[in-house]
């Protein structure tokens, strides 16, 4: 599994608006020139977020984004999965029921599973607020 630039930038993004949005709606520029990312690219990501009710969004003059929670309420897994998808190790754990003909014999389907246990657990239970305090207190992360 491999985290993909945009499920890096949608996290970076969100982080942003945890940081400067808390009460008002931040412009998609001031992001973009803040976290080094291409607007354009960050307004691919953004409806993906805004579907998903991560975001409120505001047109016009004053318009912007806006985290629509508070940042304890956004977990890193769960922005992931928005950005990236499922964010399984193998395909035949995609869904809850596994299609895999060889599922019933499969020696290393424990192997995975364990793993995607691993990957979840970790990434759902770091929210953008552990990030935030983390890194005020010297960047040092480790759970």
């Amino acid at each position: 599994m491999k985290i993909s630039t945009k499920g890096r930038y949608a996290l970076r993004m969100m982080l942003d608006l945890a940081i400067h949005g808390k009460e008002d709606y931040v412009a998609l520029k001031d992001i973009a020139e803040r976290q080094d990312i291409s607007k354009k690219y960050l307004e691919q990501i953004v409806p993906l977020l805004n579907r998903s009710g991560l975001l409120k969004t505001n047109r016009g003059y004053q318009g912007g984004y806006m985290l629509s929670r508070t940042p304890d309420k956004y977990t890193v897994g769960e922005i992931l999965r928005i950005s990236e998808g499922e964010l399984c190790p193998v395909a035949c754990l995609q869904y809850e029921h596994n299609d895999c003909p060889r599922a019933g014999e499969c020696m290393t389907l424990p192997v995975w599973k364990g793993l995607y246990k691993v990957i979840t657990d970790y990434l759902d239970g770091i929210t953008l607020q552990d990030i935030i305090d983390k890194y005020a207190d010297g960047g040092n992360f480790s759970i």
